[in-house]
């Protein structure tokens, strides 16, 4: 006998990666989805079955369930009002000035959407705001709404990965729910039946811990990143080896191996601005040791950008003028093609304000990266890329670069020279190739 599981008519407001990922994954879960955009080009990508951003995985079930029915897009807040009986609110949060989350598209698309309800509905904020906002919003939703209705908040923290998203969408490692009402949380069980039935687990809370859940788990994960980095910085000054070091210390079941890699650091448009928007929260809140240390945990990771630069000024002999630099990755790391953030952007930007000349190579990112840095010379091939190099610097993981062969790049360079700031290359297979390898926190 087959199972059944609720479907729902959800929509999405924001089709950008965090809602079209959502909306994709919550069709292929049988509900009936519409997703809308206020950027109508956006839109006619999406609904043509062509993701605006690549994420593995997600192009196929975007035509699969636009073919099928189960989902569609469009840009009206009054036909999203009509259609839904639970919105999920996926705008961006952007960073401002000062560091705190930018809120006027969450605020725009509570105050659009609201007038439009013509059922009872829950809206689900799934974006990462500050704590507080919630409430706050909930009180614009009443307001807006039409009298008579039964409409609530809810926050459901979403916990992709770029990279990985579709999977962390279909099977997620936890559900949160912050919630005012056990008919909120019933309708979110509705919505998520089938992980909840896989075992994946639910936990239900107020609305202040769910929207602290996602900021908290990013500044753990951003602290663990710069401590192994800082241990990196240890290393070089003592002559230690930092990715030994690391494995010592993920045998010790209090600390574990996950995201204790040591390199060049994180970026992209999640982790950095989520730290920076917290430590502005702690501000607000009074919570000085908050914003200090997290202070320290952003400053350790942009420190690791600078140190690159001078690794490659260091192996071409001091003076980068005239350099000619091969950067393999632009991505801020592999299996996306997000350059926001990328800390091998920020390693271009130093070699360039130094003289050398920078061709760049990515599998994927590469259009994306000249949107924003169109100076910088961009190679279709690894071959290309490295021609006539002074120095090749290894700055996103893909796997295709921990495959290439250091004997056949040998006889393409100007000079072998590799600068590893991923920790992740053979170093014994590329010296006894008659590289010179220096590598971040490694001999």
């Amino acid at each position: 006998m087959s199972l059944s599981f609720p479907c729902l008519r959800l929509t999405v407001i924001g089709a950008g990666y965090l809602g079209l990922t959502h909306a994709v994954c919550m069709a292929e879960l049988g509900h009936d989805v519409l997703a809308i955009d206020t950027d109508e080009a956006k839109i006619a990508m999406a609904a043509s079955g062509a993701p605006p951003f690549f994420e593995p995985g997600l192009e196929p079930l975007l035509r699969k369930n636009v073919e099928a029915g189960r989902l569609r897009f469009g840009t009206s807040y009054a036909e999203a009002g009509e259609f839904g009986e639970i919105h999920f609110l996926c705008v961006g949060t952007p960073q401002s000035a000062d560091g705190s989350a930018d809120l006027q598209y969450v605020h725009a698309a509570v105050d659009a959407l609201a007038p439009h309800l013509r059922q009872d509905c829950v809206v689900v904020g799934k974006s990462t705001v500050p704590v507080g906002t919630a409430r706050g919003l909930a009180a614009r939703l009443r307001q807006g709404a039409p009298a008579g209705l039964q409409v609530e908040l809810a926050w459901n923290p979403e916990f992709l990965r770029e990279g990985t998203a579709v999977r962390d969408s279909m099977s997620p490692d936890r559900l949160v729910f912050g919630v005012t009402s056990s008919w909120a949380a019933d309708r979110l069980r509705d919505i998520y039946a089938q992980q909840l039935y896989n075992g994946t687990p639910c936990l239900v809370m107020d609305l202040e811990t769910a929207e602290l859940v996602k900021v908290a788990a990013n500044s753990f994960l951003a602290t663990k990143i710069s401590f192994i980095n800082a241990m990196a910085e240890v290393c070089e000054a003592s002559g230690a080896d930092v990715i030994r070091l690391a494995a010592a210390l993920a045998a010790d079941e209090r600390i574990g191996g996950r995201f204790l890699s040591p390199g060049l650091g994180f970026g992209g448009g999640c982790l950095p601005k989520d730290i920076r928007a917290f430590r502005a929260t702690a501000r607000g809140l009074g919570v000085d040791s908050v914003d200090s240390f997290l202070n320290e945990v952003d400053a350790i990771n942009l420190s690791r950008r600078a140190r690159v630069a001078d690794l490659a000024r260091e192996i071409v002999g001091g003076d980068l003028a005239g350099a000619r630099a091969a950067v393999l990755g632009i991505a801020f790391k592999p299996g996306s093609d997000d350059v926001r953030d990328s800390p091998s952007l920020a390693v271009c930007d130093q070699l360039t304000r130094e003289g050398a000349i920078v061709r760049v190579h990515d599998p994927v990112a590469t259009g994306n990266a000249a949107k924003v840095r169109p100076d910088l010379r961009y190679a279709d091939t690894v071959t290309e890329a490295v021609a006539g190099a002074d120095v090749v610097l290894h700055l996103t993981d893909w796997a295709d670069y921990r495959a290439i062969d250091p004997v056949a790049l040998g006889q393409v360079v100007g000079r072998r020279n590799i600068v590893d700031a991923r920790c992740t290359l053979d170093s014994d297979y590329w010296r006894s190739a008659d590289w010179t390898v220096r590598i971040l926190g490694r001999p």
